[in-house]
């Protein structure tokens, strides 16, 4: 370790907190962003857009999940531009507030059948506070780590972040299957799906609680003390990183396609042809995240011992071969293939999202990163993760076939691997010498 890196580290006790405050910070947050899809898949389709069939409704419900992901580059870029100036930790607290929040207020919402129009409109409001604030979470959660961390372990400290996604999973399927079993569908439609939503007003305190015990990173500091900080980072990025963004959007385009068509699309896809209930769709989601969140971390390891590309390609090339068996799997009608098939296609996605934190956040210097990071990873989910269960859907609708959902599915796959092939080897690198 350089005498430059052992000033920026912090000792592992702390580092540890850090790492530990960023992954229930953004559990939490994701609980509450994907509670979001799961309930789409699930209920919204019936209470807030009943004059329509099933497949419509259900479609319909996707297109108001889906703006949430047009509001995550807005929040990157403004989260962005203030992480760069004052500081990571400060808009990580205003995230988590913002998100918690929008979740609550869900969770209070009256029905179409109840408010007309307005339930909707009033849906589609808080989907984007959603989305503003998980746009603003990413970066500055990755960047904690990544900053606090050394360089021989970027990749792993980095990747605890990414576990959070996963983790925010498991818990948003895990409280849904748990209510879902329990309760008649009268009961979980007519008030069983509020609890979940009305939850995370008591997570967001336990996150909140968490991260004021950390402190700021020394490379941010240590950046600011030297030079004052730039007046738009946002504008800086675009005219001294092009080659960055555009080598960060390849690698998450693939990983956020397929990461939703998994997680999201599989629910509607399981119980339309694989004919299976509600609960067990959600059931083999929840054990498959079990495996991802441990997956990510290990997968972020390799990538700090034999490098970043390797692994984020076998990843990418993997889940794109793979994509043509996962729904044959899905609409068996066999549990056991069926989870067999989401388990294999997160382990290979978590080859491209275990390495991704540190990947990305060492593309861009440290006096733009936020910012930098944030673009690269939010603004490819306008195109890719926000359409991705609508196309899926719409493919399937039109072919009654789950032919070209896998194609689309391989081709997204194809180009983040090719990316990472292609991009340069960043492993080991020291965060202060980017310039």
């Amino acid at each position: 370790m350089s005498d430059l890196e052992r000033t920026e580290t912090w000792e592992p006790g702390h580092l540890r907190k850090v790492v530990l405050a960023s992954l229930i910070g953004t559990t939490i947050e994701w609980y509450d962003f994907f509670l979001y899809g799961s309930a789409a898949a699930l209920v919204f389709n019936k209470l807030f857009f009943p004059e329509y069939d099933a497949l419509t409704g259900t479609l319909l419900a996707f297109t108001t999940y889906a703006l949430g992901f047009v509001a995550r580059p807005v929040g990157g870029i403004v989260f962005g531009h203030f992480g760069d100036r004052i500081g990571r930790k400060r808009l990580l607290m205003l995230s988590l507030v913002l998100m918690g929040l929008a979740t609550t207020l869900i969770g209070l919402l009256p029905t179409y059948g109840q408010a007309g129009l307005w339930a909707p409109v009033a849906l589609v409001a808080l989907r984007l506070v959603q989305g503003f604030a998980v746009g603003g979470e990413w970066g500055g959660a990755i960047l904690l780590a990544a900053e606090h961390g050394d360089a021989a372990r970027r990749g792993f400290w980095a990747s605890w972040p990414q576990a959070g996604v996963p983790a925010g999973n498991l818990l948003a399927a895990g409280v849904l299957a748990l209510l879902a079993g329990t309760l008649s569908d009268a009961d979980f439609l007519a008030w069983g799906w509020r609890i979940p939503f009305l939850l995370s007003a008591a997570l967001v305190a336990i996150g909140w609680w968490i991260r004021t015990s950390v402190a700021e990173s020394r490379t941010f500091e240590r950046e600011r003390e030297a030079q004052p900080p730039p007046k738009v980072p946002a504008v800086e990025v675009l005219l001294e990183r092009p080659g960055a963004l555009l080598t960060g959007a390849g690698l998450r385009v693939g990983e956020n396609i397929s990461y939703y068509i998994i997680t999201t699309f599989s629910i509607t896809y399981m119980t339309e042809a694989g004919r299976f209930s509600r609960a067990e769709a959600l059931e083999a989601i929840l054990i498959g995240a079990a495996v991802h969140f441990f997956a990510i971390p290990a997968l972020g390891r390799l990538s700090d011992r034999i490098g970043r590309r390797p692994v984020y390609a076998a990843g990418g090339l993997g889940l794109a071969a793979f994509s043509f068996l996962f729904f044959r799997l899905l609409g068996s009608g066999d549990m056991a293939q069926a989870v067999a098939g989401i388990v294999i296609a997160l382990v290979l996605h978590g080859a491209m999202y275990g390495p991704q934190a540190a990947f990305i956040a060492e593309l861009f210097p440290t006096r733009i990163r936020y910012s930098g990071a944030s673009i690269a990873y939010q603004l490819t989910s306008i195109a890719a993760g926000s359409l991705a269960p609508i196309i899926a859907l719409k493919l399937y609708q039109k072919s009654g076939s789950w032919l070209l959902v896998a194609v689309y599915v391989a081709a997204a796959c194809l180009v983040s691997g090719v990316t990472a092939l292609l991009a340069r080897e960043t492993r080991g690198v020291t965060l202060s010498a980017i310039r």
